[in-house]
């Protein structure tokens, strides 16, 4: 197990591709990191609420509340591509693809746009969070 990452702790992250469904990674991730001390903020195309949190619809939307330092994407490569335009829109300037979100377009695009993108694994399992 690697050690929390104290820089990680102190960023705002959003987790995108959360849902209500708590077999779901990006449930799980969310929740997980909530446990463990991360400012967390989940994001998820369908909003709602998650156990009484709110889930913001787009990256846009927490942005008018909480702009991100970090993103976390646990959606398929299409929905990554999308989630990247909207990086590239509000400036958050770090994406962590989840393995199965990692698209070679969105990676080409994001580091093009000066964005840090990380998808050597999974988030949790670096983190020492699982």
């Amino acid at each position: 197990m690697h050690p929390i990452s104290n820089m990680m702790k102190d960023k705002i992250i959003a987790v995108a591709g959360v849902n209500d469904n708590p077999e779901k990674f990006g449930h799980r991730i969310f929740f997980g990191l909530c446990e463990a001390g991360y400012n967390v903020f989940p994001v998820g195309v369908r909003g709602g609420e998650v156990k009484g949190v709110k889930i913001f619809k787009t990256l846009a939307e927490l942005s008018q509340k909480q702009k991100p330092d970090l993103v976390i994407t646990v959606v398929p490569p299409a929905g990554t591509d999308k989630i990247v335009d909207d990086c590239i829109n509000l400036g958050i300037k770090e994406i962590w693809m989840q393995p199965g979100s990692q698209s070679p377009e969105g990676i080409k695009k994001a580091e093009a746009a000066g964005i840090k993108v990380t998808q050597r694994g999974c988030f949790m399992v670096f983190e020492g969070v699982w």
